[in-house]
């Protein structure tokens, strides 16, 4: 257990970014909220599979541009940029505007990894536009681009246990660490499939994503 939480804390930290000169072409977006204090939260799920992605890829995201931390980084033969959003989740857009107004990125070329609490933990769902669910971050960016046909993954972070208990509440709360042990697994299912994304297989990906995790 230790190790996953050691793997969580040297993302978090973020030393030593690798530059790359690749043009990019892709931005790969995760969601959360600044701050240790957020780092091991439901609502974090997108930084911290941004940050296994990095991981990876041998970069750290850790380059302060575009209210964001980013990388540069390549995937499936594409230059990518790596962004977490430095500016709370509930303005998220912002950076990914700033981003993608720089290197002239369409939405279409903009995939944002977002948590889910209609999902199960150890489930995702790849779509590649549509409405924000609710979501704040995903809404943010919506208004920022003025468009939502920007491709989006989905990891699951479970059901509130109970109706009656306040969402914030919900999304603010920590994982528990056998959580943390299946979003190690998942995380490492979601770079397979961004290669597909990238390389062009929108369909396949659905099914890749839309599948449990073997």
């Amino acid at each position: 257990m230790s190790d996953i939480f050691d793997l969580f804390k040297k993302i978090s930290e973020g030393k030593g970014n690798t530059p790359h000169s690749a043009n990019v072409e892709w931005m790969i977006v995760g969601l959360g909220n600044p701050g240790t204090e957020y780092t091991f939260t439901r609502h974090n799920a997108g930084f911290l599979c941004v940050g296994v992605i990095a991981r990876k890829l041998g970069v750290r995201v850790d380059s302060a541009r575009f209210k964001a931390l980013t990388a540069r980084a390549e995937i499936a033969g594409h230059g990518v940029l790596l962004l977490c959003p430095q500016t709370y989740m509930n303005s998220s857009g912002e950076a990914v505007r700033e981003a993608a107004d720089f290197y002239k990125i369409p939405p279409e070329r903009i995939l944002v990894i977002v948590d889910d609490i209609n999902l199960d933990v150890g489930r995702e769902r790849y779509r590649t536009d549509g409405s924000s669910g609710s979501h704040n971050g995903l809404k943010s960016i919506i208004y920022q681009l003025n468009s939502d046909t920007f491709p989006r993954v989905r990891i699951g972070v479970g059901k509130k246990p109970v109706a009656e208990m306040d969402l914030a509440d919900w999304v603010l709360s920590k994982f528990p660490d056998g959580d943390l042990c299946t979003l190690e697994k998942i995380f490492e299912h979601t770079y397979a499939g961004l290669e597909l994304i990238l390389s062009g297989k929108a369909e396949e990906a659905k099914q890749y994503f839309n599948s449990p995790v073997q």
